[in-house]
């Protein structure tokens, strides 16, 4: 079947410009001067095209084939879909080969693969004309040749979630490693694009990070990521049982909705794991304004705010993209395929309703509610219960 498909697409394709050719040549302005033989490749394989020869003049089936290509667009297409959902470039010359490609090389694979170029420069030069209430930044490490050696380089990534409740991508780049200077670059470019009215801040605890937002965004709310916070706190407990018990008490804390219960619950917390750890203790205790930050926003936004999520199903799925690919031979190819992943989240995101009503950031921002002893006695036993779940009642250490 596919060798009739060939034949049948190369006889209909032949005819096609013969019968161009020979309008080109009525009125005896002009004649045919025989063929030159151009192959091509199609979806059903490769095909040997005979384009007809003008004595006066040249001619060529502009409707038909790109030029200076020998690859189908619809094949180029796909091999871009490839490379972007990170199939590597052995792999796609394997694929390539049993849609009846005979050879198609690296060097080719590559010059397809630019064509991703165009659709990612115009995602990181992207300017907002709306303002951007929340913001989330992340950074994952990607495998790069640079300077001749294989390097591990951060990618830095910003989603925003707009005036208009739509999540957007608003940021890519490579730096060499999370530093301070770095995220600020980043952040200048944000706010060079238009990334303003920016709220909260949501990320984890890097400090070349932390001071970067403060000095970018000001005014706005730093949010640390409480499943980072909870890493954090656990990764300082020496015991797995214990380490399980902080696990619990932590979730049992941020599952409480009423301010003045997680406030009073996270006290608690500070307390119990105190009998496991005091350095985690004091690095719970410190964290207490940044880790609560999204309490002073309305309630139906609290739960997308408070944690890093968004950022870590975006670094998973570069993570699964880029798995194939290994090592990159240039920041530049990574960037290409790391912009694509994004560009591909940015566009299905677009095609959805708004995740949120920022109509409700207009509402007054409430006191910060006391804690009344009723209140505090309740989030003890909360502890507690947390505390027992794991196995751990009158084991402190």
């Amino acid at each position: 079947m596919p060798a009739l498909v060939r034949t049948l697409l190369e006889a209909a394709l032949n005819e096609m410009m013969d019968e161009q050719a020979d309008m080109a040549c009525e009125g005896g302005a002009n004649s045919r001067n025989g063929y030159r033989e151009r192959g091509l490749v199609t979806p059903a394989g490769k095909i040997t095209l005979r384009i007809p020869k003008l004595r006066c003049g040249t001619y060529f089936p502009e409707g038909m084939l790109e030029r200076y290509s020998r690859v189908d667009k619809a094949v180029a297409a796909a091999v871009a879909e490839m490379y972007a959902n990170g199939v590597s470039t052995r792999k796609v010359e394997r694929i390539a080969q049993k849609m009846g490609i005979d050879r198609l090389s690296s060097s080719q694979v590559s010059r397809i693969c630019e064509r991703l170029d165009a659709e990612v420069a115009a995602l990181r030069a992207r300017e907002f004309g709306v303002s951007m209430p929340y913001l989330f930044l992340d950074a994952t490490y990607v495998k790069c040749r640079r300077e001749g050696r294989v390097q591990s380089t951060a990618v830095v990534t910003a989603i925003a979630v707009g005036e208009d409740g739509v999540r957007r991508v608003v940021g890519l780049s490579a730096v060499d490693t999370e530093t301070y200077a770095g995220w600020l670059g980043f952040c200048r470019d944000l706010r060079k694009r238009g990334v303003s009215g920016v709220k909260c801040v949501t990320s984890d605890a890097h400090e070349g990070l932390r001071r970067a937002v403060a000095e970018c965004f000001p005014g706005a709310a730093w949010q640390r990521c409480i499943v980072h916070l909870e890493r954090n706190v656990c990764s300082m407990l020496p015991a797995k049982r214990q380490r399980k018990a902080a696990g619990k008490v932590m979730q049992a804390v941020f599952a409480q909705e009423d301010p003045a219960m997680v406030r009073a619950a996270y006290h608690a917390a500070i307390d119990a794991i105190a009998g496991f750890s005091r350095a985690a203790a004091e690095l719970l205790e410190d964290a207490e304004c940044d880790a609560l930050a999204y309490l002073a926003f309305p309630a139906e936004h609290r739960r997308r705010i408070r944690t890093n999520n968004v950022q870590e199903r975006a670094n998973r799925e570069i993570k699964r993209r880029t798995r194939a690919v290994q090592v990159f031979p240039s920041v530049e190819s990574m960037i290409r395929l790391v912009g694509a992943v994004m560009a591909e989240l940015d566009e299905d995101w677009s095609g959805r309703c708004a995740i949120a009503s920022m109509d409700l950031l207009e509402r007054k921002a409430a006191s910060e509610p006391a804690i009344d002893p009723d209140t505090a006695a309740r989030a003890e036993r909360l502890v507690l219960v947390a505390v027992e779940s794991a196995g751990l009642a009158g084991r402190r250490a």
